[in-house]
């Protein structure tokens, strides 16, 4: 995936990698990314989902996960800035990791100047507020009391909870309209109005996109990042030359 040569290094994004041990293909790919193009980037934005899951930073001593903070931390300092936020899999990463990672943890959302613009960055289920069933999920688990009475249980139990919240969210989602599922263009209109982005970018939706929006006599450019699988990736880049896919793959 050669990057283009251009007079400053490129930001990229990423999101809805969906690490996890039993994908070993997709790991390698990942990493293949992080030891090579990701390294003649300025900065590498990681829009959520980074993990499959993540049951809390006490599970970063396992030598998986152990594994992908090494070679984030490789990646800061071979000189890329990189900076994660949160997606719906892996909220619960905390400081402990991103501190053996080298990453900066970004609230959602997050504005940057990027390319000379004004970049509003989220992971995008934020947006998806059709899903009243799902926002209600989203705010109850996001609470800081919520949040820490479950980093007290065991790590034990924390992952058989959160594959019995998969399987159920799973069968939920086979009931639902795709339209229910997929962001609103309100919510998006008015995040980019009360942030003054000229651009959006956000994962989680799976279906990487270029769309040009016009709300309150303002407009914005939305980009949506693809999902990662083990033959192939998604990656955005912004520079002095523009914004353009960059795609990899083995």
């Amino acid at each position: 995936m050669p990057m283009a040569k251009t007079g400053a290094r490129p930001t990229l994004f990423v999101s809805d990698i969906h690490l996890s041990a039993h994908d070993a293909e997709l790991t390698e790919l990942f990493l293949s990314f992080l030891a090579g193009p990701a390294r003649s980037a300025a900065s590498l934005i990681i829009l959520g989902d980074l993990f499959d899951a993540w049951a809390g930073d006490d599970d970063l001593a396992a030598p998986f996960n152990a594994g992908i903070a090494r070679a984030l931390r490789a990646l800061a300092e071979s000189g890329t800035d990189v900076a994660l936020m949160h997606g719906n899999r892996d909220f619960l990463i905390g400081d402990d990791f991103a501190r053996a990672a080298g990453v900066t943890l970004l609230p959602d959302p997050s504005v940057r100047e990027i390319a000379g613009q004004r970049v509003l960055l989220s992971h995008g289920d934020g947006f998806c507020t059709n899903d009243l069933d799902y926002q209600r999920f989203r705010a109850e688990i996001r609470k800081p009391s919520w949040k820490e009475a479950f980093l007290h249980k065991p790590l034990s139990e924390r992952k058989q909870m959160i594959a019995k919240l998969r399987a159920q969210s799973e069968y939920e989602k086979k009931k639902k309209r795709a339209a229910t599922m997929d962001v609103s263009l309100a919510s998006v209109c008015e995040a980019c109005c009360t942030y003054r982005a000229t651009i959006l970018v956000h994962g989680h939706i799976h279906r990487a996109g270029r769309f040009h929006h016009v709300c309150h006599e303002s407009e914005c450019t939305r980009w949506v990042l693809g999902a990662w699988s083990s033959s192939q990736g998604s990656v955005l880049a912004a520079d002095d030359q523009g914004w353009r896919w960059l795609s990899t793959s083995p």
